[in-house]
């Protein structure tokens, strides 16, 4: 299988070292833009939000224990497959958030509910179209609602 390769476009800086599993809409993080990429952030100000791809550099996934899994093994939640879930431990450690943007500086952007630890790398940013991002009428099982409390 082919190889591929990516190169962070800047890094996460938060203040949370260790992930968690809650409570993250309130973390406020820097994503510090490496230099050959700052002027890609040009205009981004423009949107109230965007989705930040990062790579989950810490993740170790086992699928032993990752690939059937219950969500954040609550013994509440249906046994469910890495892939019916957003859980970091994955066979590809990509995530992917959508999060309100702050501020933006030259070389940074600042912004509220990524769920991502402190030296985090970004891959990309996107900026949140209503016509891309958005799809009305989209249907996920009950248990993510409950899985979802308190989680922003």
């Amino acid at each position: 299988m082919k190889k591929i390769e990516l190169v962070p476009v800047g890094f996460v800086a938060n203040s949370v070292k260790e992930a968690v599993d809650d409570n993250w809409g309130s973390v406020v993080s820097r994503l510090n833009i490496e230099p050959k990429f700052a002027k890609g952030i040009l205009h981004i100000g423009q949107f109230s939000h965007a989705i930040v791809v990062t790579f989950l550099h810490r993740s170790q996934f086992d699928p032993a224990r990752h690939l059937l899994r219950r969500p954040r093994n609550l013994h509440s939640m249906p046994e469910v497959g890495i892939f019916s879930q957003r859980a970091k431990d994955r066979p590809n450690p990509i995530g992917i958030t959508t999060v309100k943007i702050e501020a933006v500086g030259a070389d940074y952007v600042d912004v509220r509910g990524l769920d991502a630890i402190d030296g985090t790398p970004i891959v990309d940013i996107k900026p949140y179209y209503l016509q891309f991002d958005c799809v009305p009428a989209a249907k996920a099982p009950p248990w993510v609602d409950e899985l979802m409390k308190e989680y922003f």
